[in-house]
């Protein structure tokens, strides 16, 4: 019949999301450079756009969310968005990969210069790796005891993706519960550590350095946290099913690569990195 559909994908609706994120995204950079270089009410600017970029997220995923669970999802529909996902996750390993190239280039020809007073100056401290006297953080203790902490939350997320796979809705909340848990003792024991760091953030590359590649990764462990906790409360409202939960497939794949990017950053940066110098405290 004329009009009968043939195929396995599904016309979407007009979406205002598109045009507002990217308006958003606009707002917040432009705000960003206006805070960066101190202009008036650049901050605010920023978080105007931020605000918007965080609305259309939550909205734009509540589309996807609905279209799931009317059944629009087809399985060629599921193949195209892992592929999607697929595609994410190598943009973020390039992004990771930036930082441990700056690491590396900083650590394996370390230029002599030091910035003081906003001016850059020659410093013998600073043409070795790690810098000359500079306390470093312990890799065996709170690091160390991270990497078991995300390992841990690797399993129990695996454990929760296969009870769903399974039908065993009982243990997919549990490994959920599991790794969120873990994943918020990850943070606040990076925050205490960040707290009582000996590195300084400015002035010397191996502070820019360590803070970038570790906090950017510790931003991603709380974005993950987020993305489960969601997975989570779908849990509860019964959306996942063993044949259809590319939501929380999604979420399992980010963690993984969480946890892999942390097992690099743990021997390139905290034991390789920091080897030779004085152990802080």
């Amino acid at each position: 019949m004329a009009g009968a559909k043939n195929h396995d994908y599904h016309i979407l609706p007009p979406s205002p999301w598109p045009l507002l994120g990217s308006f958003s995204a606009l707002t917040m950079a432009v705000g960003g450079v206006m805070w960066m270089h101190q202009a008036a009410y650049g901050g605010y600017v920023f978080l105007l756009g931020l605000a918007g970029v965080l609305y259309t997220m939550y909205g734009w995923w509540s589309d996807v969310v609905r279209e799931a669970n009317s059944g629009d999802h087809t399985p060629v529909v599921q193949l195209h968005l892992r592929y999607g996902m697929i595609l994410f996750i190598a943009s973020e390993v390039m992004f990771f990969v930036g930082w441990f190239w700056a690491w590396f280039d900083f650590s394996l020809f370390p230029v002599p210069l030091e910035i003081v007073d906003g001016s850059v100056q020659i410093a013998e401290i600073a043409a070795q790796w790690p810098p000359k006297g500079l306390e470093v953080i312990d890799p065996f203790a709170f690091p160390l005891l991270n990497t078991l902490i995300l390992l841990c939350s690797g399993t129990t997320v695996t454990w929760a993706h296969h009870s769903l796979i399974n039908g065993d809705r009982e243990g997919f909340k549990k490994g959920l519960w599991l790794t969120i848990g873990l994943g918020l003792l990850f943070s606040a024991i990076q925050a205490y550590e960040y707290l009582h760091s000996p590195i300084p953030f400015k002035g010397l590359n191996y502070g820019a350095a360590f803070y970038m590649a570790t906090g950017f990764h510790g931003f991603h462990v709380l974005v993950g946290t987020i993305f489960l906790i969601v997975c989570l409360v779908r849990g509860y409202r019964g959306d996942f099913t063993p044949r259809q939960h590319f939501g929380f497939e999604a979420a399992a794949w980010y963690w993984h690569f969480v946890d892999v990017v942390w097992l690099f950053l743990f021997v390139a940066i905290y034991v390789w990195g920091s080897w030779g110098a004085p152990v802080h405290g």
